[in-house]
Protein backbone atom coordinates (compact mmCIF):
# COMPACT_ATOMS: atom_id res chain seq x y z
CA UNK A 1 0.00 0.00 0.00
CA UNK A 2 2.59 2.73 1.24
CA UNK A 3 4.47 2.08 -2.16
CA UNK A 4 1.54 2.69 -4.70
CA UNK A 5 0.74 5.77 -1.77
CA UNK A 6 3.73 7.59 -2.57
CA UNK A 7 3.70 6.88 -6.10
CA UNK A 8 0.83 8.93 -6.56
CA UNK A 9 2.28 12.04 -4.01
CA UNK A 10 5.45 11.71 -5.89
CA UNK A 11 2.99 12.41 -9.06
CA UNK A 12 0.98 15.15 -7.46
CA UNK A 13 4.46 16.79 -6.32
CA UNK A 14 5.51 16.51 -10.13
CA UNK A 15 2.52 18.72 -11.18
CA UNK A 16 2.72 21.06 -8.78
CA UNK A 17 6.36 21.98 -9.98
CA UNK A 18 5.30 21.82 -13.55
CA UNK A 19 2.29 24.30 -12.41
CA UNK A 20 4.71 26.32 -10.55
CA UNK A 21 7.55 26.66 -13.92
CA UNK A 22 4.04 27.49 -15.78
CA UNK A 23 2.78 30.60 -13.11
CA UNK A 24 0.29 28.92 -11.52
CA UNK A 25 -1.61 30.84 -9.15
CA UNK A 26 -1.78 30.16 -4.76
CA UNK A 27 -5.02 28.98 -5.30
CA UNK A 28 -3.99 26.00 -7.81
CA UNK A 29 -1.17 25.01 -5.88
CA UNK A 30 -2.83 24.60 -2.37
CA UNK A 31 -5.43 22.35 -3.63
CA UNK A 32 -2.54 20.15 -5.36
CA UNK A 33 -0.70 20.67 -1.96
CA UNK A 34 -3.77 19.76 0.00
CA UNK A 35 -4.34 16.67 -2.37
CA UNK A 36 -0.86 15.41 -1.53
CA UNK A 37 -1.57 16.09 2.22
CA UNK A 38 -4.59 13.43 1.69
CA UNK A 39 -2.67 10.83 -0.24
CA UNK A 40 0.25 10.72 2.71
CA UNK A 41 -2.54 10.62 5.42
CA UNK A 42 -2.98 6.97 5.80
CA UNK A 43 1.07 6.71 6.11
CA UNK A 44 0.76 7.39 9.56
CA UNK A 45 1.84 4.27 11.15
CA UNK A 46 3.81 2.42 7.96
CA UNK A 47 4.33 -1.57 9.10
CA UNK A 48 8.07 -2.88 9.67
CA UNK A 49 8.13 -3.85 6.17
CA UNK A 50 7.12 -0.65 4.55
CA UNK A 51 9.38 0.99 7.09
CA UNK A 52 11.83 -1.06 5.03
CA UNK A 53 10.36 0.23 1.96
CA UNK A 54 11.04 3.82 3.13
CA UNK A 55 14.79 3.56 4.83
CA UNK A 56 15.72 2.34 1.13
CA UNK A 57 14.06 5.06 -1.12
CA UNK A 58 16.67 6.96 -3.35
CA UNK A 59 15.38 10.22 -2.86
CA UNK A 60 15.95 9.47 0.78
CA UNK A 61 18.16 12.09 2.06
CA UNK A 62 21.41 10.68 2.59
CA UNK A 63 25.13 11.55 4.30
CA UNK A 64 25.87 14.41 1.48
CA UNK A 65 22.62 16.07 1.91
CA UNK A 66 22.92 16.20 6.06
CA UNK A 67 26.51 17.60 5.73
CA UNK A 68 25.79 21.28 4.03
CA UNK A 69 22.26 21.14 5.81
CA UNK A 70 23.70 20.48 9.65
CA UNK A 71 27.93 21.55 9.69
CA UNK A 72 29.86 24.29 8.28
CA UNK A 73 33.56 24.25 6.77
CA UNK A 74 33.40 20.60 6.30
CA UNK A 75 36.93 19.27 5.08
CA UNK A 76 37.13 15.85 3.68
CA UNK A 77 39.60 13.30 4.57
CA UNK A 78 40.42 10.55 2.12
CA UNK A 79 42.04 7.79 2.10
CA UNK A 80 43.34 5.44 4.56
CA UNK A 81 47.34 5.34 4.19
CA UNK A 82 47.30 2.29 3.60
CA UNK A 83 45.66 1.16 0.35
CA UNK A 84 43.25 3.31 -1.13
CA UNK A 85 40.07 5.35 -0.81
CA UNK A 86 36.73 4.14 -0.03
CA UNK A 87 33.85 6.37 -1.49
CA UNK A 88 31.59 4.63 0.33
CA UNK A 89 32.91 6.25 3.68
CA UNK A 90 32.76 10.15 3.68
CA UNK A 91 34.39 11.66 7.12
CA UNK A 92 35.97 14.59 7.95
CA UNK A 93 36.50 18.03 10.35
CA UNK A 94 33.56 20.88 10.75
CA UNK A 95 31.80 22.60 13.07
CA UNK A 96 28.21 22.25 14.47
CA UNK A 97 27.01 25.30 15.85
CA UNK A 98 30.51 26.86 16.58
CA UNK A 99 31.99 23.88 17.67
CA UNK A 100 34.58 21.39 16.21
CA UNK A 101 33.51 17.84 15.71
CA UNK A 102 34.30 14.81 13.46
CA UNK A 103 32.06 13.46 10.82
CA UNK A 104 31.81 10.37 9.18
CA UNK A 105 29.33 7.92 7.73
CA UNK A 106 28.07 5.56 4.66
CA UNK A 107 27.66 7.51 1.73
CA UNK A 108 24.81 6.44 -0.87
CA UNK A 109 23.44 8.36 -4.05
CA UNK A 110 20.37 9.60 -5.63
CA UNK A 111 20.80 7.94 -9.38
CA UNK A 112 22.72 4.55 -10.19
CA UNK A 113 25.50 6.63 -11.14
CA UNK A 114 26.03 8.25 -8.20
CA UNK A 115 25.20 4.60 -5.79
CA UNK A 116 27.31 2.60 -8.32
CA UNK A 117 30.41 5.13 -7.22
CA UNK A 118 30.14 4.74 -3.83
CA UNK A 119 28.84 0.70 -3.98
CA UNK A 120 25.38 1.69 -2.87
CA UNK A 121 27.17 2.59 0.82
CA UNK A 122 28.72 -0.82 1.44
CA UNK A 123 32.23 -0.61 2.44
CA UNK A 124 35.20 -2.21 1.91
CA UNK A 125 38.20 -2.40 4.45
CA UNK A 126 39.75 0.57 3.75
CA UNK A 127 36.49 2.64 4.24
CA UNK A 128 36.59 1.43 7.85
CA UNK A 129 40.37 1.66 8.07
CA UNK A 130 39.60 5.61 6.56
CA UNK A 131 36.54 5.89 9.38
CA UNK A 132 39.00 4.75 11.92
CA UNK A 133 42.12 7.11 11.04
CA UNK A 134 38.90 9.55 11.35
CA UNK A 135 38.11 8.89 15.02
CA UNK A 136 41.42 8.66 15.95
CA UNK A 137 42.35 11.88 15.05
CA UNK A 138 38.89 13.41 16.69
CA UNK A 139 40.75 11.46 20.13
CA UNK A 140 43.84 13.14 19.06
CA UNK A 141 42.21 16.57 19.36
CA UNK A 142 39.36 16.06 21.65
CA UNK A 143 36.62 16.61 19.22
CA UNK A 144 32.99 14.81 19.79
CA UNK A 145 32.42 12.11 16.75
CA UNK A 146 29.26 12.08 14.71
CA UNK A 147 28.54 9.13 12.93
CA UNK A 148 25.44 8.41 10.23
CA UNK A 149 24.48 4.92 9.75
CA UNK A 150 23.00 3.93 6.36
CA UNK A 151 24.49 1.11 5.02
CA UNK A 152 22.86 -2.94 3.42
CA UNK A 153 25.93 -3.76 5.51
CA UNK A 154 29.67 -4.07 4.40
CA UNK A 155 30.76 -5.49 0.63
CA UNK A 156 30.28 -8.72 0.67
CA UNK A 157 33.27 -8.96 -2.21
CA UNK A 158 36.19 -11.51 -2.77
CA UNK A 159 38.56 -8.37 -2.83
CA UNK A 160 37.38 -7.04 0.10
CA UNK A 161 37.84 -10.62 1.89
CA UNK A 162 41.29 -10.69 0.26
CA UNK A 163 41.83 -6.80 2.16
CA UNK A 164 40.94 -8.31 5.85
CA UNK A 165 37.21 -7.02 5.65
CA UNK A 166 36.43 -8.87 9.48
CA UNK A 167 39.67 -7.72 10.81
CA UNK A 168 38.94 -3.53 9.93
CA UNK A 169 35.51 -4.34 11.13
CA UNK A 170 37.18 -6.10 14.35
CA UNK A 171 39.57 -3.30 15.09
CA UNK A 172 36.61 -0.20 14.14
CA UNK A 173 34.84 -2.38 17.25
CA UNK A 174 37.69 -2.49 19.95
CA UNK A 175 39.15 1.19 18.94
CA UNK A 176 35.51 2.58 19.23
CA UNK A 177 35.18 1.45 22.45
CA UNK A 178 37.88 2.85 24.13
CA UNK A 179 37.87 6.48 22.39
CA UNK A 180 37.24 8.98 25.39
CA UNK A 181 35.32 11.63 23.10
CA UNK A 182 31.74 11.84 22.56
CA UNK A 183 30.59 9.59 20.23
CA UNK A 184 26.95 10.33 18.79
CA UNK A 185 25.50 7.77 15.89
CA UNK A 186 22.44 8.24 13.70
CA UNK A 187 20.73 5.78 12.19
CA UNK A 188 19.19 7.38 8.89
CA UNK A 189 18.51 4.61 6.05
CA UNK A 190 18.77 1.43 6.34
CA UNK A 191 21.51 -0.28 9.16
CA UNK A 192 22.75 -3.53 9.02
CA UNK A 193 25.19 -5.85 10.13
CA UNK A 194 28.71 -5.25 10.97
CA UNK A 195 28.91 -2.92 8.03
CA UNK A 196 26.66 -1.00 10.31
CA UNK A 197 28.23 -1.46 13.75
CA UNK A 198 31.61 -0.62 12.67
CA UNK A 199 30.86 3.04 13.08
CA UNK A 200 27.94 2.53 15.28
CA UNK A 201 29.50 1.79 19.21
CA UNK A 202 28.20 5.38 20.49
CA UNK A 203 27.51 6.67 23.48
CA UNK A 204 24.03 7.51 22.27
CA UNK A 205 22.19 6.44 19.37
CA UNK A 206 19.86 8.34 17.76
CA UNK A 207 16.93 7.03 14.87
CA UNK A 208 15.17 8.57 12.07
CA UNK A 209 11.21 6.96 13.00
CA UNK A 210 11.37 5.40 9.83
CA UNK A 211 15.32 3.83 9.62
CA UNK A 212 15.66 0.66 10.22
CA UNK A 213 18.67 -1.21 11.80
CA UNK A 214 19.39 -5.03 12.74
CA UNK A 215 21.84 -8.00 11.91
CA UNK A 216 21.43 -8.28 8.62
CA UNK A 217 18.61 -7.38 5.77
CA UNK A 218 15.33 -9.07 5.59
CA UNK A 219 16.04 -10.95 2.73
CA UNK A 220 19.21 -12.66 4.39
CA UNK A 221 17.26 -13.34 7.55
CA UNK A 222 14.36 -14.81 5.08
CA UNK A 223 17.25 -16.70 3.08
CA UNK A 224 19.09 -17.92 6.36
CA UNK A 225 16.09 -19.32 8.27
CA UNK A 226 13.78 -20.27 5.02
CA UNK A 227 16.26 -21.02 2.41
CA UNK A 228 13.22 -18.19 0.94
CA UNK A 229 14.18 -14.67 0.52
CA UNK A 230 10.62 -13.76 -1.17
CA UNK A 231 9.50 -14.10 2.36
CA UNK A 232 11.62 -10.75 3.62
CA UNK A 233 8.28 -8.88 4.10
CA UNK A 234 7.12 -11.78 6.50
CA UNK A 235 10.39 -11.94 8.44
CA UNK A 236 10.74 -7.99 8.72
CA UNK A 237 8.08 -8.19 11.20
CA UNK A 238 9.39 -10.80 13.32
CA UNK A 239 13.03 -8.56 13.14
CA UNK A 240 12.27 -5.72 15.74
CA UNK A 241 14.06 -3.45 13.38
CA UNK A 242 11.81 -0.42 13.63
CA UNK A 243 13.02 2.49 15.70
CA UNK A 244 10.11 2.08 18.21
CA UNK A 245 11.22 -1.68 19.18
CA UNK A 246 14.80 -0.96 19.45
CA UNK A 247 14.08 1.91 21.83
CA UNK A 248 12.10 -0.75 23.85
CA UNK A 249 15.06 -3.09 23.58
CA UNK A 250 17.74 -0.29 24.80
CA UNK A 251 20.06 -0.40 21.40
CA UNK A 252 18.53 3.24 20.20
CA UNK A 253 18.29 6.35 22.94
CA UNK A 254 15.88 8.25 21.00
CA UNK A 255 14.16 8.73 17.69
CA UNK A 256 13.68 11.70 15.45
CA UNK A 257 10.05 12.22 13.65
CA UNK A 258 10.05 12.43 10.36
CA UNK A 259 7.42 14.61 7.82
CA UNK A 260 4.36 12.33 6.91
CA UNK A 261 5.44 9.64 4.26
CA UNK A 262 9.28 9.99 5.00
CA UNK A 263 12.24 12.30 5.20
CA UNK A 264 11.68 13.18 1.56
CA UNK A 265 8.30 14.93 2.07
CA UNK A 266 10.23 17.55 3.95
CA UNK A 267 13.68 17.67 4.14
CA UNK A 268 14.32 20.91 5.68
CA UNK A 269 12.09 20.04 8.60
CA UNK A 270 13.53 16.64 9.47
CA UNK A 271 17.03 18.53 9.12
CA UNK A 272 15.63 20.93 11.86
CA UNK A 273 14.37 18.19 14.19
CA UNK A 274 17.63 16.55 13.99
CA UNK A 275 19.84 19.76 14.26
CA UNK A 276 18.04 19.99 17.92
CA UNK A 277 18.32 16.38 18.93
CA UNK A 278 22.50 16.19 18.05
CA UNK A 279 22.79 19.47 20.20
CA UNK A 280 21.05 18.39 22.80
CA UNK A 281 22.87 14.63 22.66
CA UNK A 282 26.03 16.98 22.91
CA UNK A 283 24.91 18.88 25.33
CA UNK A 284 24.63 15.46 27.68
CA UNK A 285 28.37 14.87 27.76
CA UNK A 286 29.55 18.45 28.66
CA UNK A 287 31.22 18.40 31.94
CA UNK A 288 31.71 15.08 31.88
CA UNK A 289 35.45 12.98 32.47
CA UNK A 290 37.14 11.86 29.34
CA UNK A 291 37.15 8.22 31.70
CA UNK A 292 33.22 8.56 32.42
CA UNK A 293 32.67 9.15 28.88
CA UNK A 294 34.23 5.77 28.09
CA UNK A 295 32.81 3.91 30.97
CA UNK A 296 29.01 5.32 29.92
CA UNK A 297 29.62 3.51 26.16
CA UNK A 298 30.93 0.71 28.02
CA UNK A 299 27.78 0.26 30.04
CA UNK A 300 25.38 1.12 27.66
CA UNK A 301 26.72 -2.18 25.16
CA UNK A 302 26.98 -4.15 28.27
CA UNK A 303 23.14 -3.59 29.06
CA UNK A 304 21.89 -4.49 25.75
CA UNK A 305 19.83 -7.77 25.64
CA UNK A 306 20.15 -8.26 29.53
CA UNK A 307 16.63 -6.87 29.87
CA UNK A 308 17.44 -4.43 32.16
Amino acid sequence: MIREQLEKADAIEARIQEKKQDGAGPEELEMLRIEKARMLRPLTHPNANERVYLARRIDRPHLKDFIPNLFTDFLEMKGDHLYGDDHAILGGIAFFHGRAVSVVGHCKGHSAEENLACCFGMPRPEGYRKALRIMEEAEKFQRPILTFIDTPGAYPGKDAEEHGQGEAIARNLAAMSRLTVPVISIVTGEGNSGGALAIGVANRILMLEYAVYSVLSPEGFASILWKDASRAPEAAGKMHLTAEDLVEAGVVDEIVPEPLGGAQEDPGRLYASLDKAIQEALCSFDGMMPEEIRAQRWEKFRRIGNGE
